[in-house]
């Protein structure tokens, strides 16, 4: 399953300025702040949070929430989810991967889910 999101950078940090710390913590755990050091890196973030919504098929909402998908970094720096277990069970998710890039005022986040026989 595929998921893709592009959102305008100036939105996602108007968020931030908007609603601070409240708007952080709905949307990202600590580890996930702590990663985030610019606008643009806030941006793709949230789009990759939409985009792995989109590939399940869901969207953020009851089914799967901002706080249950993770965004974590490899030691060379590329992106990848760590996914509740409750998520991973639900849908059975076996595998993700997931791109981010920004240029201009937009990020974009793409996420491939492989999902198992449900």
């Amino acid at each position: 399953m595929v998921g893709i999101d592009i959102v305008q950078i100036s939105r996602i940090s108007g968020l931030r300025e908007k609603f601070g710390e409240k708007f952080l913590r709905r949307v990202f755990c600590d580890d996930e702040i702590a990663l985030i050091k610019s606008d643009e890196t806030l941006a793709g973030f949230f789009a990759a949070k939409e985009a792995f919504s989109k590939a399940l098929g869901t969207g953020i909402g009851s089914e799967c929430g901002f706080l249950d998908i993770k965004i974590a970094k490899t030691p060379k720096g590329a992106p990848f989810f760590e996914i509740s277990s409750n998520l991973k069970t639900k849908f059975n998710i076996k595998n993700s991967a997931l791109s981010i890039s920004h240029d201009g005022n937009f990020a974009i986040a793409a996420v491939i889910l492989e999902i198992g026989d449900i």
